[in-house]
């Protein structure tokens, strides 16, 4: 005879994995902690990338679209504001994104040459303390509304995470543009996360580099 679980055997299985996960589950706050420092570990790299570059470097357009460093920081502030800000109804004085259609196009990514980077950075400090009091004083499931196109409704969750995001993104840009204005390469000023090496030996590393990618595009060349 086959022997069968009962409902109740069931039900009480069911109720002792719930009650584990919700034992050993991390509290919101300890969540929050996390996306917090990973904003903060992304915001420190973006502007330690402007530390000992002339007023022309920290502007200077190093792409086709004109990514420039201290523009990345103009346009961090102006999300910051935004998503920790406007969204849940507490404004803070910064620039708007364009995209919200309250500036030019990519108003938010270049200095003029009347703001002045002490200017730009001030807003982005003044703008990140105000985003840590927004994320200090709600709940994660705290709902907002961007404020513009269908006014979409955001949890400070998601506006930690989409923050965190875009601003390591950004971060990674200018990695790139920091990288060909001086040479200067790393997350934190103190280069621990970079390969160690002289410059002949970063010389010979890229050569290798560019070996491999044309043996590998001539290889692909022969295949077709």
């Amino acid at each position: 005879m086959t022997e069968t679980r009962t409902d109740a055997e069931t039900r009480t299985d069911a109720e002792t994995r719930t009650a584990t996960r919700t034992e050993t589950a991390p509290p919101a706050e300890a969540f929050k902690k996390d996306l917090r420092t990973y904003l903060q570990d992304a915001r420190d790299a973006l502007l330690w990338k402007l530390e000992g570059l002339s007023e022309y470097d920290v502007r200077r357009p190093l792409t086709p679209t004109g990514t420039n460093l201290l523009g990345l920081v103009k346009h961090a502030t102006a999300a910051e504001a935004l998503y920790f800000g406007e969204t849940f109804g507490r404004p803070v004085e910064a620039p708007r994104p364009w995209i919200t259609g309250d500036a030019e196009p990519n108003a938010d990514f270049w200095a003029t040459p009347e703001e002045s980077r002490e200017l730009i950075v001030g807003q982005y400090r003044a703008a990140c303390a105000h985003a840590d009091e927004t994320i200090a004083a709600l709940p994660l499931d705290a709902v907002g509304r961007v404020p513009w196109g269908d006014r979409s409704a955001v949890t400070l969750h998601h506006s930690l995470v989409h923050m965190t995001a875009e601003t390591q993104r950004h971060a990674g840009h200018a990695d790139i543009v920091r990288e060909l204005v001086d040479g200067a390469t790393g997350q934190r000023r103190d280069g621990e996360n970079t390969a160690p090496g002289d410059e002949a030996w970063w010389a010979a590393h890229r050569a290798r580099v560019e070996r491999a990618a044309r043996t590998a595009a001539e290889s692909a060349a022969g295949r077709s």
